[in-house]
Order: C-alpha cells, then structure tokens, then sequence
C-alpha cells in the first residue's frame, strides 16, 4: 500500500464541503492526507472538517470564493501558514445553471464558467508556484460526462467541463517536467445537492439515467474517493494529463 500512502501530504478541495469534494476529501483522509475544505459556506464546511477529523484526519476548513483571484490566492497563503506545504488540489467547486442556450443569459453564462473553469485556472495557477519550489505535486480537475457530450440544458456547464479537460492536458504538458501531475475526473450521475436539484428540473432524468447506466444506480460520494486517492499518491506519478470517467459505464453506452 506505500504505493497509495499519503500520510505527510496536504491536499486542498475546493467546494469539499459535500457532495463529490466530500466524497473525494474522505478518501484523501482515509489515506493519510491532511485536508484544508475550502468552500464559501462556513457552517457546511465546519461540519464537513469535524467529520472529517472525527475519521483521525487533520483537517481545517479556508473560506474561498474561487471566482476571485485575491481570495484564491490567500487560500493558497492561508494552507500554507497552517500547514507549512500543499502536495494536493482538487478543483472540485462548481455549479450550473439549467437553461437551452436560448435562454441563457451572458451573466449566467460567465457565472458557470467562472465558476467551474475561471477558478480551476486561478488555483492551478496559484499552487504552481509551491508545488515546483517543493519538487512536485499533485492537480485533480473535475470535469463530467459532459466534457465529452453535450446536453440541450445544461450549454455553459458542458462548455465549462470540456473546458476542463483541454485546461488539463495543456498544464499537464507544461509542468511535467517540474514534477507536477495533471489529471481529470469525469464523474457520472452522482447522488449530490445538484443533482438532486437537477432531478426536480428536468422531467424522466432520474429514469433516464438509471436506464443508460449500466451499473443501474447513481454514484455517491464514496464511488469517487478511489479515483481521487489514486490521482493524489505516488502509484500516479507517471499519469499526466489523462480524463477518467467514473460513471458506472455511462459514458460507454451509445
């Protein structure tokens, strides 16, 4: 298992206050990381670093608003003064605005993809720095299904995903050789508050998604601690650059 250990190692989650960064932060603690959640919510975050350090984990929580360059950049400062390194970030904060394009309007559109791409760029961009000083690190962007096909409701989201994985290949290519990994997630359906919400917004989804997957359920949380492990320790080293669905084989299905 020293392949997969990360006792000694920090990692930040933006948005890892609930849902996939949860999820992703519980495995990155069962593993040994100390995790900083950084997220908006201070309330959600406090009893997701409780949790957290009720599993043995160090753990603390940094208020970001990632679509703001001074406030990603003081949580990259404020890890930093607590923890005195940072081996680990998950670009996970997103969010999505359900409309056809049509209806969209330009401020919805930039708030999607400042959101979910803008702030994925400003926190890489602030922790290369510290990760090249210390020899290397670690970057997990999160991306989705539909950074590889689209969807009539959701036009500035699958934008932004697509966005995601281009953004990773080009930092994966350019930090390579400082040590620094780059990978992508690409979850599927998972069972989290925007999901949820997007059940209530588009009528059958649940049905439909059941059907087109063939492992005929939602993900949870848990599904995506294995991948972000991985991603996060030494038995990745040599994987840069690459975009893995964990969809339950949605994705495969035509």
């Amino acid at each position: 298992m020293g392949a997969f250990d990360l006792k000694g190692r920090v990692a930040v989650v933006t948005g890892g206050n609930g849902g996939i960064g949860l999820g992703m932060a519980r495995g990155l603690a069962d593993a040994g990381a100390a995790l900083v959640v950084a997220a908006r919510n201070r309330d959600k975050s406090a009893r997701a670093v409780a949790e957290l350090k009720a599993l043995g984990a160090d753990a603390e929580s940094v208020t970001v608003d990632v679509t703001e360059e001074a406030s990603v950049e003081a949580m990259v400062k404020e890890t930093m003064t607590r923890f005195g390194r940072l081996d680990i970030l998950v670009n996970n904060a997103g969010t999505n605005i359900r409309k056809p394009p049509h209806e969209l309007s330009l401020d919805e559109w930039r708030q999607v993809l400042d959101t979910n791409l803008t702030s994925a760029f400003m926190a890489s961009h602030a922790v290369h720095p510290v990760m090249k000083r210390q020899g290397g690190g670690k970057i997990i962007n999160i991306g989705s299904m539909m950074s590889l096909f689209g969807a009539s409701f959701a036009p500035a989201y699958a934008a932004s995903k697509g966005g995601i994985v281009q953004f990773t290949k080009a930092c994966a290519a350019a930090w390579a050789l400082d040590n620094i990994q780059v990978n992508a997630v690409l979850p599927g359906w998972i069972d989290t508050e925007l999901t949820q919400r997007a059940r209530r917004e588009v009528e059958g989804l649940h049905d439909n998604v059941l059907r087109r997957t063939p492992a005929k359920r939602w993900g949870t949380g848990a599904d995506m601690a294995g991948v972000a492990v991985f991603l996060a320790s030494p038995a990745s080293d040599f994987v840069t650059g690459s975009a893995i669905p964990v969809d339950g084989g949605y994705s495969i299905q035509g």
